[in-house]
């Protein structure tokens, strides 16, 4: 079935807002006989006439008449739908699909959905609570726009991967236990642990520090929800290593935070297709690097 053309439907509307073949043509810049054509090739198309010519003056035809109704539906729409995707183009509004871990959602993110909204409030940030793997596969196949993940990550073909802030690792303990003032990994390789689950890059890197002074402790419980690790460590349940973000809140009182020796630090990066980036995609990529530390 053959479509028909916006252009068509034009000229049809100018024919009749203006009553007259010429006076359309000179108002859309054509010469008459494109507007006889349109017109011709419009009528060919619905199969019956759409244009009726009365003492003089152009009118359309009942059936005419509802596609003209439609018509100008149609423009405004198409129009309407343009103007959408030029602000898209500009940057003025748009959709950013952008995966994190919990902890980073929760106490990294809103700042820069803060300041966002203040520079950009079109720009709609969606959320997905992903592991660096996870998302680094989603942005690989379009369908994340921005990620935050732990570093160092292999390089991923169609990628840019930067270094965007590091956060120290400390040691969360139940305020009643005796605590040294520099947790090592002797001690508290000797304590129940609460720690991330294997499938984060946190659990590799604590691993890692205890592995380099040859201890391999056990957790108890492993999660991949920091305020519910906090929340057992706040019960006595065991400590925790976790990154303690600049801007977090101190832990309740039954917490206390304890600096590593050696120190361990939580590095993260901001990871986005490479090559041409949406002006969207820029303005969330601006507010996050904002928020970058050294």
């Amino acid at each position: 079935m053959r479509e028909i053309s916006l252009d068509r439907l034009r000229t049809l509307i100018a024919i009749t807002e203006r009553g007259s073949f010429a006076d359309a043509a000179r108002a859309l810049n054509l010469a008459p006989p494109t507007v006889s054509l349109h017109i011709a090739e419009l009528e060919d198309r619905i199969g019956a006439p759409l244009l009726s010519r009365k003492r003089g003056q152009v009118r359309p035809s009942a059936i005419g008449e509802v596609l003209v109704e439609r018509a100008r539906r149609l423009l405004a729409d198409a129009e309407q739908a343009l103007d959408d995707i030029q602000r898209q183009v500009q940057g003025l509004e748009g959709r950013v699909r952008l995966g994190a871990s919990t902890g980073v959602i929760a106490y990294l993110l809103p700042q820069a959905l803060e300041a966002l909204r203040q520079r950009n409030p079109a720009i709609d940030v969606q959320l997905a609570v992903l592991t660096s793997r996870e998302t680094l596969s989603r942005l690989a196949d379009g369908t994340l726009d921005v990620g935050l993940v732990a570093l160092p990550q292999p390089p991923v073909a169609g990628l840019a991967i930067k270094a965007w802030r590091r956060d120290p690792v400390m040691a969360f303990v139940p305020a009643h236990w005796r605590c040294p003032a520099r947790v090592t990994p002797a001690w508290l390789a000797a304590q129940p642990l609460i720690l991330n689950d294997a499938t984060t890059r946190l659990s590799r890197l604590t691993a890692e520090w205890f592995a380099t002074a040859g201890h391999h402790p056990a957790p108890r419980i492993q999660l991949n929800f920091n305020d519910a690790i906090k929340s057992l460590v706040a019960a006595g349940y065991g400590a925790a290593l976790l990154p303690h973000e600049a801007t977090t809140p101190l832990p309740d009182r039954r917490v206390v935070m304890r600096p590593l020796r050696p120190a361990l630090w939580r590095r993260l990066g901001i990871a986005h297709r490479a090559g041409h980036v949406e002006r969207a995609t820029q303005h969330v990529l601006d507010v996050l690097w904002d928020l970058r530390l050294a």
